[in-house]
């Protein structure tokens, strides 16, 4: 008897010395800044003209962005704090102030003349953003997207390339945009008890046979087509593996610092943590072969192939280091005069990094991995790789 109730005693010790962490963890508070983009403040307009338009139209009629983003966090609540919709002033006298932002990275609008046709691609990518509004410093970042393709027999208007804008932040055909992606990763975001262990691309490599595959808007400008690939890969290990990762900011952060403006004027240069985990990626070649082709069209396969590698940066440790290539499938009727490359490259690319990423998290991939990586001991090394991706969440 005595030894039961001395068992007992120790058990409502342990659980009240738990009691507090679990408080706490219940009673986080994360103040919402809003809507922000990032990069120096006064070339907002030239790089985000079209989100900005879309923002001030939602001012004039009065439905701020920040009140849409509020909405949809609201129908889809964060599970492990609160979210505040404080002003950032009110943060600085307090002991603990986190923040999360919903931060435009990019924003690209481009028309491509196929024959008599035009296509018009939008993308936007982001991040749920959070930091510590003490110290300035970043401490979750989780990448998001959306991109939108419509096609016209002529030039489209300035107002229905603002309406496709529109669709990519609130959503198209069932599919959720950006606002509400954000919110989704608030609902399943967490804020560590201590300090993390931080992933990030840092190197990028793109051959010519891949550049020359690519279309013009990606191109135009040194370090577009790196970006791309970068964070088309983070966000595939982020989604998929469920982890935080810092963002590639070749372009507009120097120095480690991450400057971004938010939506009531506020300026941040926020100080970005060194990565525990260096990712490189090099998209190596692609490659288009016709496999199929009856009266009603051809059926073609579009592969990519890249190199991925995950080590502690300078010191040679390993964790990840393959090459991988992915296949799929695009049908192309007789009747199609001009065939646009690109699209079916883009899943071919969005595939494989989405099966990497499900590798690493440990999710089965098995039959894919047989055919598609290059390294012999890819299991031992995904082993590594998933315990390490652990230490990131």
């Amino acid at each position: 008897m005595r030894r039961f109730i001395r068992a007992l005693c120790a058990s409502l010790l342990a659980a009240a010395a738990l009691l507090p962490m679990a408080a706490s963890a219940q009673g986080t508070q994360v103040a919402f800044a809003g809507l922000a983009y990032a990069g120096d403040a006064a070339s907002l307009e030239k790089r985000f003209p079209f989100s900005r338009e879309y923002e001030k139209r939602l001012e004039s009629t009065d439905r701020r962005a920040d009140a849409r983003i509020r909405a949809a966090i609201a129908e889809a609540p964060p599970r492990n704090f609160e979210v505040l919709p404080g002003l950032i002033d009110e943060l600085k006298g307090r002991d603990q102030a986190l923040v999360t932002s919903l931060v435009v990275n990019a924003e690209t609008v481009s028309v491509e003349t196929f024959g008599e046709l035009r296509k018009l691609f939008v993308l936007v990518r982001g991040q749920a953003l959070f930091f510590d509004f003490k110290t300035q410093t970043v401490i979750r970042s989780y990448p998001i997207s959306f991109e939108y393709i419509d096609v016209f027999d002529r030039q489209p208007t300035h107002e229905e390339i603002l309406s496709r804008v529109r669709s990519v932040y609130e959503g198209a055909a069932g599919k959720p945009g950006i606002f509400a992606r954000y919110a989704e990763v608030l609902a399943n975001a967490s804020i560590p008890s201590q300090v993390p262990r931080y992933l990030k691309v840092t190197d990028v490599t793109v051959s010519d046979a891949v550049a020359a595959s690519l279309p013009d808007y990606l191109k135009e400008s040194p370090g577009v087509m790196e970006t791309w690939a970068a964070d088309m890969l983070s966000e595939a290990i982020s989604t998929h593996a469920g982890v935080p990762i810092i963002p590639y900011t070749k372009g507009y952060a120097v120095g480690g610092v991450f400057p971004m403006r938010v939506s009531d004027g506020t300026v941040f240069n926020l100080k970005l943590p060194e990565p525990d985990y260096a990712i490189s990626v090099d998209l190596t070649n692609v490659k288009k072969v016709q496999f199929g082709q009856v009266a009603a069209g051809s059926s073609f396969i579009y592969g990519t192939f890249a190199t991925v590698k995950i080590q502690l940066p300078g010191m040679g440790t390993s964790y990840l280091n393959s090459s991988f290539k992915n296949g799929e499938t695009k049908v192309v009727p007789a009747t199609q005069t001009f065939v646009d490359d690109f699209p079916a490259y883009y899943d071919s690319w969005n595939a494989l990094f989405r099966r990497v990423a499900e590798a690493m998290a440990g999710k089965d991939q098995a039959s894919w991995l047989k055919a598609a990586a290059s390294a012999s001991d890819i299991d031992s090394q995904l082993l590594k790789t998933k315990e390490m991706i652990q230490l990131c969440k």
